[in-house]
């Protein structure tokens, strides 16, 4: 084989071993992507699951009157709660 020709399958072998590395990421990548999606998706189920079992319809429930002021409120107490602890925080950590 000519000097040229060896110099080609030397790039083409590093170029195989740069893509089976890349392939190899993408597919830790991948494992990990799909293990938070299971994740997010136990979670939901477990949530429709209690709201099935309590016979709640949470469409229902923010039809009533109320509803919007009720989250409202539930927000400002959940922004106080949230102020609360960052300050804590910052006064704990040296």
């Amino acid at each position: 084989m000519s000097d040229v020709g060896a110099r080609t399958e030397q790039e083409l072998r590093e170029e195989l071993e740069a893509m089976r590395s890349r392939v190899a990421s993408l597919e830790a990548e991948l494992v990990e992507v799909q293990a938070r999606a299971n994740s997010a998706v136990a979670e939901w189920q477990e949530r429709a699951y209690w709201l099935d079992r309590w016979h709640l319809d949470l469409n229902a429930v923010m039809r009533r009157r109320g509803a919007s002021e009720f989250r409202a409120a539930v927000r400002a107490v959940r922004a106080i709660v949230w102020g609360l602890k960052r300050i804590k925080r910052r006064v704990i950590q040296p």
